[in-house]
């Protein structure tokens, strides 16, 4: 079992409504990825599959609407091989750039000390018939009175009696969510995650924060600027943001984030399935 871990990063509970606001950000069903419903055009190639921008090209202008957070849900049953069997930080997980298809890419040639293997890993953000089932969902984020975005939450069980449901437990344990926004890179911004199980944060493609494993809440601070080298980032433009988090083990889930950085994305963007 996890350890409890009773503290509180930013204190107070900051949960809010989703944010299905002006610009049209919210969890219709056709927001699928395959180039259906309201996602920006501008991310997705031809076939509808996402033509990922780099952030040289693109102007860093502020976003005149509320960013979109709509991320995907995938449910695993507890008897996937990654799911309920390890406990332990691990990380290194994953490499220090996001693949091709902007999903992680499994670092180790044969197995980690909570992982069983490439095989099994890729599963975790990929839609993959009869192991895992996808739904969206918007990431109830505010935004506090000194700008920043905040989200709390010590009991994040989104999928609480759905999909494959809770299997006997009083929470629904086994799930990952994938979260793809962009910002604009003004200089000053600091980002700031506590979280269990497995979080992983990319900027402009680029690894900036592991809290790799099966563990309790365990929490990362990242200044932009001083990572703007390792992360090739230039103030002025605009980059992607990406969360790839899991929940692999009973019995807390730990989801707090809180940022100054300005998103951009009025649209959900959703990497391929």
């Amino acid at each position: 079992m996890k350890p409890i871990n009773r503290a509180v990063a930013w204190g107070g509970m900051m949960l809010a409504s989703a944010m299905l606001m002006a610009c049209g950000a919210g969890t219709d069903s056709t927001f699928d990825g395959t180039g259906s419903g309201n996602v920006d055009t501008a991310w997705r190639g031809d076939a509808g599959t996402a033509a990922w921008r780099d952030g040289g090209a693109l102007d860093g202008a502020a976003a005149t609407c509320t960013p979109s957070f709509v991320g995907v849900l995938r449910d695993f049953r507890d008897t996937h091989p990654d799911f309920e069997k390890f406990m332990g930080d691990d990380h290194g997980i994953v490499k220090d750039a996001l693949g091709s298809d902007n999903k992680p890419v499994y670092a180790s040639s044969s197995t980690t000390p909570t992982t069983s293997g490439k095989a099994d890993y890729d599963q975790w953000y990929r839609d993959v018939p009869g192991v895992n089932l996808r739904v969206l969902y918007t990431l109830p984020a505010t935004k506090a009175v000194d700008g920043s975005w905040v989200f709390e939450s010590s009991a994040f069980f989104p999928l609480d009696g759905q999909a494959f449901g809770d299997e006997g437990r009083n929470h629904n344990f086994h799930f990952t969510f994938e979260l793809h926004t962009e910002f604009s890179y003004k200089g000053g911004e600091q980002f700031k995650f506590t979280g269990d199980d497995d979080v992983w944060v990319f900027i402009n493609k680029k690894l900036a924060v592991d809290i790799g494993g099966v563990h309790g809440a365990e929490s990362e601070t990242i200044q932009l600027d001083t990572m703007a080298a390792q992360l090739g980032i230039t103030k002025g433009k605009t980059y992607d943001f990406a969360i790839f988090q899991a929940e692999r083990h009973t019995t807390e889930s730990n989801f707090r984030m809180q940022t100054s950085i300005g998103f951009t994305n009025c649209n959900p963007i959703l990497a391929p399935n």
